[in-house]
C-alpha cells in the first residue's frame, strides 16, 4: 500500500522538529493512517533525526501502535477479571459471528477491527466494550453489535 508522503510531513511539520516530539508525531501518523506505514516510519526518522530502529522500535513497544492496517471502527473487548466473570467472552463471540471477524483480525473493507485487551481499568462497569476511543459499560450479549454499528455511524 502506497500512502502520500506529503501527509506524513505536514504531521511532522506540526510538531517541533526533535527527538522528543517521536510519540506525538507516531500518535497523529496512526490517527490519519489508521496505523504506522513502514514508509512513514522511515520518513519520520529522517525529519526527527531519530535512528531508524528507535522508531521501531518505540512503534513495536506500546499496544497504541500497529504496524498492520486497521480498520476505521476499532472494538477493543475487555478479557480482564470482572468483565471475563461477567461473560465477555459471549460478547466477543457475538461480535465475531456478527461482523464475520476472529479477534486480532481487520474486516477487509477495512471497516472493522475486532481486539481483545486484557483491562480498561472500569470494572465496576464490566463487562466492557471500547468503540474507537468511546467506553460502554454493562454491555449484553445480545445488543452489541448492534451497538458498535449505531457507533460507527455516529462518527461519519
Amino acid at each position: 500500500m502506497v500512502h502520500d508522503l506529503s501527509k506524513v510531513s505536514e504531521i511532522i511539520g506540526r510538531n517541533p522538529k526533535n527527538p522528543s516530539s517521536l510519540i506525538m508525531v507516531l500518535q497523529d501518523i496512526q490517527k490519519e493512517f489508521h496505523y504506522l506505514p513502514c514508509e512513514a516510519l522511515v520518513e519520520t526518522s529522517k525529519e526527527l533525526g531519530v535512528p531508524l530502529s528507535k522508531v521501531f522500535s518505540v512503534s513495536t513497544f506500546y499496544n497504541a501502535f500497529s504496524l498492520e492496517p486497521r480498520g476505521e471502527v476499532i472494538i477493543r473487548v475487555c478479557q480482564g477479571t470482572a468483565c471475563h466473570i461477567r461473560n465477555a467472552d459471549l460478547i466477543l463471540s457475538q461480535l465475531e459471528t456478527g461482523l464475520n471477524l476472529k479477534a486480532g483480525e481487520t474486516s477487509p473493507d477495512m471497516k472493522f477491527t475486532l481486539e481483545i485487551v486484557n483491562c480498561v481499568g472500569v470494572c465496576a462497569m464490566a463487562p466492557v466494550v471500547v468503540i474507537n476511543d468511546k467506553v460502554h459499560g454493562f454491555v449484553r450479549q445480545d445488543k452489541v453489535v448492534r451497538l458498535v454499528k449505531k457507533d460507527k455511524d455516529a462518527n461519519r
